[in-house]
């Protein structure tokens, strides 16, 4: 409970007509004379009113650096030119130690990269992985191995019915980081015909002019 009695004042000192707000009542500040009673108080009363609290300084947030702490590794816009893209599915990688170092730090590319099915298993062909300056010397990396996708046997036995039956391909569209481990989504895809990629580089045009008249008026 606050108390409505106004602050002690010595006999001879006079408080100051100057309040500040303490919680919903306004209580009158000493004045100069008053402080100057307490040891090393001779100087005057506090720069700062009665009831003052200090706000805590915040530490500014610094960004991340290029390719550390963002979710997707690398896109392959090629694919959507080329392909007309059907159903897609998440893969795992089996990967190297300085290969998830390289990844970590955004040196892969997938403009080249396609899936191929052998021994009844699917395989990333063409992905270039950048090795780092700083690798161990004791390790010879290939930047662009062949490397095992992580999918179950269901959705193996799908891929290879789509492949093998009906004329398919098997694309890579994008690698990302899910819960600390990289993964790779591929698609079932079929080439596209000339006069289809020209219709997408139309529609493709055509949506960034419209953006471009939205962002104007």
């Amino acid at each position: 409970m606050i108390s409505n009695t106004p602050f002690p004042v010595k006999p001879g000192a006079t408080a100051s007509g100057d309040t500040c707000a303490r919680g919903l009542r306004r209580v009158p500040i000493p004045s100069a004379a008053f402080w100057a009673n307490f040891p090393g108080a001779s100087t005057g009363p506090p720069d700062r009113p009665l009831g003052y609290t200090r706000r805590m300084a915040t530490r500014k947030k610094s960004k991340p650096a290029a390719g550390a702490g963002s979710r997707t590794i690398a896109l392959n816009k090629k694919a959507r030119h080329d392909y007309a893209l059907e159903e897609r599915l998440e893969a795992g990688l089996a990967l190297e130690g300085w290969e998830v170092k390289s990844l970590r730090a955004g040196r892969v590319q997938l403009r080249e990269s396609y899936v191929l099915i052998k021994d009844a298993e699917a395989w990333l062909f063409g992905t270039h992985i950048s090795p780092l300056t700083s690798a161990s010397t004791h390790v010879h990396p290939d930047p662009t191995r062949t490397r095992k996708l992580l999918l179950h046997r269901t959705e193996l036995n799908k891929l290879i019915g789509a492949v093998e039956r009906k004329g398919y391909a098997l694309v890579p569209l994008a690698m990302y980081w899910k819960r600390g481990r990289a993964k790779l989504e591929i698609a079932l895809a079929k080439g596209k015909k000339a006069h289809d990629k020209r219709a997408t580089e139309k529609e493709r045009d055509w949506q960034r002019e419209k953006q471009r008249l939205l962002r104007r008026a």
